[in-house]
């Protein structure tokens, strides 16, 4: 910031002017001394160097220049803070820059609004004026910018600014040239945890939420030059693949060499949940199974493995559609980590009996508690997420993270963290987190996103109808005529999956919104 600037040069001068009085301060040294003549010069190259910066800051007064960086707004904000300092200076520390659009052209482009503030804050120093006047200093305290035009006074106190349009039109086009340029920010080490499907079980339209906004952010850190990893924290761990292994068993015996055909992996699912609720000798098989693919069980994790590698293709097709890059990290990933978070919260006495489960209170014990360990000796949710947040903040060095979903999910978040500050994973000082919640997405009828028979509504079925209905647009409009029909596709796609994306990210993520084809 430019006013900024100029206080750090002003700042140099007064050191400037202390260091030529010391050296002055020779009381006492002979002449030919050769301590008196080594301060001697000394003197004449600080009295060069002060009248150096004196011409820089007369003529840094005299003008502003906008930096490459700044937009608009920054910039009068930089120039006008620096005005009511110069016409103000025993108030402008109270006195926060108000830069405001203008509402009718004929007035400007932009307003600065702080006159009658001013003129309240000199009142209480005794001092008696009116907003008028007040306007009146500042403006003629304005440093001269390319940016601007010209400042004018209207009304009771508004200073108008017209901006200048050849300068507009350079900035226009140093940008078709050169593109956006970003701000310029400390560079950080960011971790998005996004869309976050379950394996087994097909991505389904409220997992649209998660993707498109996880993307949307990452695309927008990365725009500012962050090092952003994006993970997805697949749901890859449980007790869920005891009964799809024991049901794979079963339909396929042979899986350990010929790998099954369970391209519909969500009827699979159903089948298996179906047996696990109605089967007591399937269930106490499907536990047996998961003790299994926990302790390693080599053809237990063969299984498993084949099951996730199913789930993992359809999943990119839908990633791939939407042009959407991620790096899986499952909950798998973090088994080893579970065991030793435990350990730790353990050695440091975190953890607390509860009807035979262990549990953890967040800094000051209020809302609900972490499950560590349940009652049967197993891990949870809340066990993966602190073994997560400890290798993010830890392993991956990660500065800043965030986790996207929806926000019936933001008190586990807010205990996650609670917690890991608590057991000093976290140090506010050094790392940021963030739990970026949403609404979620309903159906005309404004219920809950489904299709008439009450399923929820699958997002690939979400996508072909989204490109039905491109096509047919581009149909209507004749484009097929004009476009080869490698182009036709390029254009249904990019309308479809442009205006699904449109459709989320146009509303306030905080809210529920209903979701519209035809809109």
């Amino acid at each position: 910031m430019e006013f900024r600037r100029l206080g750090n040069v002003e700042r140099e001068i007064r050191q400037l002017q202390d260091a030529i009085n010391d050296a002055r301060n020779n009381v006492g040294l002979e002449e030919g001394n050769p301590e008196l003549e080594k301060l001697q010069v000394e003197n004449m190259k600080l009295k060069h160097r002060l009248s150096i910066l004196n011409r820089a800051i007369a003529a840094e007064q005299g003008s502003s220049k906008p930096s490459a960086n700044s937009s608009i707004l920054d910039h009068l904000n930089d120039i006008f803070t620096q005005a009511i300092a110069t016409a103000f200076p025993q108030v402008c520390a109270d006195v926060p820059t108000v830069i405001t659009v203008s509402g009718v052209p004929k007035f400007g482009d932009y307003q600065c609004n702080n006159a009658m503030q001013i003129v309240q804050k000199l009142k209480a120093l005794d001092v008696k004026t009116n907003p008028r006047d007040v306007a009146v200093k500042i403006m003629e305290a304005v440093p001269r910018s390319p940016m601007i035009s010209k400042v004018e006074v209207a009304g009771a106190g508004f200073v108008n600014v017209f901006l200048d349009k050849t300068f507009g039109a350079e900035a226009i086009m140093s940008i078709l040239k050169d593109g956006v340029k970003p701000p310029v920010f400390e560079r950080k080490r960011v971790i998005v945890d996004f869309s976050s499907p379950n394996i087994a079980k097909e991505m389904h339209v409220g997992h649209l939420r998660s993707t498109i906004i996880g993307d949307s952010i990452c695309r927008f850190l990365e725009f500012l030059g962050h090092d952003v990893l994006r993970l997805n924290h697949v749901g890859d761990w449980g007790t869920q693949f005891g009964m799809l292994i024991a049901h794979l068993q079963d339909r396929f015996p042979d899986y350990l060499k010929v790998s099954p055909p369970i391209g519909d992996l969500q009827a699979f699912y159903k089948e298996s949940k179906t047996r696990f609720d109605s089967d007591e000798e399937f269930k106490k098989r499907a536990y047996a199974c998961v003790v299994k693919l926990q302790g390693g069980d080599a053809d237990s994790l063969k299984g498993w493995k084949l099951i996730c590698d199913v789930s993992r293709k359809e999943f990119q097709k839908v990633y791939d559609r939407l042009d959407v890059k991620l790096i899986e990290r499952g909950e798998s990933f973090y088994q080893k980590r579970m065991e030793n978070i435990v350990k730790d919260l353990a050695k440091q006495q975190f953890l607390e009996e509860d009807e035979g489960r262990k549990i953890m209170w967040g800094e000051n014990k209020d809302g609900i508690p972490l499950t560590i360990i349940k009652s049967d000796g197993g891990f949870t949710y809340d066990t993966s997420d602190m073994a997560a947040i400890k290798q993010r903040l830890h392993e991956e060095k990660g500065e800043w993270l965030v986790y996207v979903t929806d926000a019936g999910q933001a008190t586990h978040f807010y205990t996650i963290f609670s917690c890991a500050r608590r057991a000093k994973i976290l140090d506010p000082a050094v790392h940021r987190v963030d739990h970026v919640g949403f609404g979620v997405v309903l159906g005309e009828d404004g219920k809950k996103f489904k299709t008439r028979s009450g399923d929820t509504v699958k997002l690939t079925e979400l996508l072909d109808e989204g490109l039905k209905r491109s096509l047919d647009k581009l149909l209507e409009k004749e484009r097929d005529k004009v476009l080869t029909p490698e182009e036709l596709k390029a254009a249904q796609e990019s309308v479809a999956y442009g205006c699904i994306k449109y459709a989320d990210l146009s509303h306030n993520r905080n809210n529920e919104y209903i979701f519209s084809f035809d809109k």
